[in-house]
């Protein structure tokens, strides 16, 4: 599966280096150690945070830094992860869990377009305070996070469809 995501060229190594040392401080809190194994496992989710891998496909790239390394210690370290709220599981309707990091400082996760035809994700921001305040005070419900996918076709697909001469499905098609 195929995504964009908002990233700068400069200081990459930098930016790594600070975020592995803030999710050892946040490991050490726990009483966790950072394991070459848990090192491994961040560095690669690090390196490729724009392409949601899935827990196969973190495993495949770790295996590279660490080759002695199982796919059940991946797993295992995905899900203290998500325990711990440095990363989210997230699931896009194709059936695999993939994973990426939860933004830093941000009450809520952001949002995803998903493309049906050549499964690209792209990520957009949260739009849905207004909303989100109104339903608290409407319902009396204190709102803590939500997550919004929305399914369709990206501008690539859509202009391939024209230049074929084919239709996109419609949507009641897609239901």
């Amino acid at each position: 599966m195929k995504s964009e995501r908002r990233t700068g060229g400069a200081g990459v190594e930098e930016r790594l280096a600070d975020r592995l040392q803030q999710i050892k401080k946040l490991l050490h809190a726990e009483q966790l150690k950072l394991t070459p194994q848990r090192e491994a496992t961040l560095r690669v989710l690090l390196e490729n945070q724009e392409a949601h891998l899935s827990a196969e496909e973190v495993f495949m790239l770790v295996k590279h830094k660490a080759p002695d390394i199982g796919l059940a210690t991946v797993y295992r370290t995905l899900e203290l992860l998500v325990d711990l709220r440095i990363i989210e599981k997230l699931n896009f309707g194709d059936g695999v869990a993939r994973y990426e990091f939860r933004e830093r400082d941000q009450p809520h996760h952001h949002h995803h377009l998903i493309c049906l035809d050549c499964g690209k994700v792209s990520e957009i921001e949260d739009l849905l305070g207004d909303l989100e305040r109104s339903i608290e005070t409407r319902h009396r419900f204190r709102i803590v996070d939500h997550r919004v996918s929305f399914l369709g076709y990206c501008r690539e697909c859509q202009e391939k469809t024209k230049t074929e001469g084919t239709a996109l499905p419609s949507v009641a098609e897609d239901r």
